[in-house]
């Protein structure tokens, strides 16, 4: 099976360093300054799992010709999403499966548009990991897992034998009967927790530990699960006292990659995550008054950041 993974940062670094550790034929599509970096250092991973060297990786950049590909795994940040669809393209053949690992849902739409429905699975990972100042994937939570499946239901012939080539790795990768219900529950998480951890500015345990942290927490969350059965989510009815019972066991200095991607002066995916749902609630007359000033606290920051460039 020949898998093309998009970009190798922390999250396609990971999984397409653990896929060719296990002996999957991986080739990763990167820009020109990673190209290089790859070609010096080659990837490196630093885990809780275990480290990973792989001194050559095969990489490729845009338009340069390589494949057929059975499987593409998208690992860009939402904002790039345009851009990624055009670099993939061409890698794309009537048998290739497109798995995106990206949160949220709104990139849905734009791949099924691009590829069709037949083509694109749906994905979603739990890890947390980042870069570190010489390029190498940082990875350190327990859990490092990807999911995927047919966004309609089911677990097809083609996800078990997908799920078959990746289930050697260090790691998991697995298939999904509900990957929609994954999916809608992923984002509510992500969109609460890095919501508040970017307005609050802080890791979790502070924000436990504050007088309202935990309450306001729970607001946050309560309003997005709102937004969600108004658009008929298939989302569980407890869910919020699950994910509130996750987030009280985080350990104390765990962030969001969005509060440390502000840390480092980067892109956010405030439009693709908190803005999707905001007008998305605004359509249908919903007050969610703390979403709404955890987007503004995003787009001030976006401000600046460009006012800074």
């Amino acid at each position: 099976m020949k898998v093309l993974v998009l970009g190798a940062g922390g999250i396609g670094g990971y999984f397409g360093g653990r896929l060719a550790e296990s002996g999957v034929d991986v080739t990763f599509l990167v820009r020109e300054r990673r190209y290089r970096q790859l070609q010096e250092r080659g990837l490196r991973v630093q885990s809780i799992h275990g480290d990973l060297h792989l001194e050559r990786p095969q990489i490729i950049r845009a338009g340069e010709a390589s494949g057929p590909f059975d499987v593409v795994l998208l690992s860009n940040k939402a904002y790039t999403l345009t851009e990624s669809i055009d670099a993939i393209a061409p890698y794309v053949g009537d048998s290739t499966v497109v798995i995106p690992l990206l949160n949220g849902i709104a990139h849905m739409e734009p791949l099924w548009d691009r590829f069709g429905r037949e083509r694109v699975l749906g994905g979603l990972c739990f890890i947390e990991t980042t870069l570190n100042a010489e390029g190498d994937v940082v990875q350190t939570s327990p859990i490092h897992e990807a999911v995927f499946g047919e966004w309609e239901g089911g677990k097809s012939e083609r996800v078990e034998r997908l799920e078959q080539a990746f289930s050697n790795i260090n790691g998991t990768m697995r298939g999904s009967n509900n990957i929609q219900r994954e999916a809608w529950h992923k984002y509510l998480f992500i969109a609460t927790f890095s919501g508040i951890t970017t307005l609050m500015n802080a890791a979790v345990g502070p924000i436990r530990e504050s007088a309202y942290g935990v309450e306001l927490t729970r607001q946050l969350a309560e309003e997005i699960v709102s937004v969600m059965q108004a658009l008929e989510a298939p989302i569980k009815p407890d869910i919020v006292e699950k994910q509130m019972e996750t987030f009280r066991n985080q350990p104390p200095q765990t962030k969001s990659s969005m509060l440390r991607d502000m840390e480092k002066g980067l892109p956010v995916e405030a439009d693709h995550l908190q803005g999707y749902l905001l007008e998305r609630a605004e359509q249908r007359g919903l007050s969610t008054p703390l979403l709404k000033v955890v987007y503004n606290n995003l787009k001030v920051y976006e401000q600046k950041r460009e006012a800074g460039k």
